[in-house]
């Protein structure tokens, strides 16, 4: 593997390029449209009042983070995580870590609501979970995923954006990418 500050440029522009997006019935779909598509979504968001939850684990939850403070600050969506480490660890204790976001969102969520759910593999079933009770909940799904085209994340989301990539720094900042494009672009739309 060449590490080289060059070579791994190219690599991630190859991996970005090459985007892959599905629908909530697994049909592939056009990237831009579906991103353009989910901008309207969250426009439509501000509008009606309603909550945007970005969630996932480790690095992921990095990720959920920073694109938090975008959407928050730079889009006035309202807007959150769910990893305050009291809440979260109550919710993994009582219920098992594998469904301590999807306990906190069958609280929270109501129609109309979007959640973000990030997992680089996206085998995490913390995260399968959390998309499953708000797709129950009938909020709007999002998941981002990488490493294997035809992993579990991947099915369950109503807009589902996969990079074809093993490699956990380049999933983890092309998913940072992704979001920081869309809160982008509403902010644009915010000015003007």
């Amino acid at each position: 593997m060449n590490l080289t500050l060059h070579s791994r440029i190219q690599e991630f522009a190859l991996i970005i390029a090459h985007i892959r997006a599905s629908n909530a019935q697994n049909q592939e779909t056009d990237p831009e449209l579906e991103i353009k598509s989910f901008r309207e979504r969250l426009a439509q968001l501000i509008s009606e009042h309603k909550n945007l939850y970005i969630v996932g684990n480790g690095g992921s939850a990095g990720v959920a983070a920073h694109a938090v403070t975008d959407f928050f600050n730079v889009a006035k969506i309202r807007a959150t995580t769910l990893h305050e480490s009291s809440l979260l660890t109550c919710m993994a204790n009582d219920f098992g870590y594998e469904h301590a976001v999807a306990k906190m969102l069958g609280q929270l969520l109501n129609p109309g609501d979007i959640v973000i759910a990030i997992s680089s593999s996206g085998n995490s079933m913390n995260m399968r979970n959390a998309a499953i009770i708000s797709r129950e909940k009938k909020a709007f799904v999002l998941t981002l995923t990488g490493f294997s085209s035809d992993n579990p994340l991947r099915s369950l989301g109503d807009i589902n954006i996969w990079l074809d990539s093993c490699d956990y720094g380049f999933v983890e900042v092309g998913h940072q990418f992704i979001l920081h494009n869309i809160a982008d672009r509403l902010n644009k739309n915010l000015i003007g």
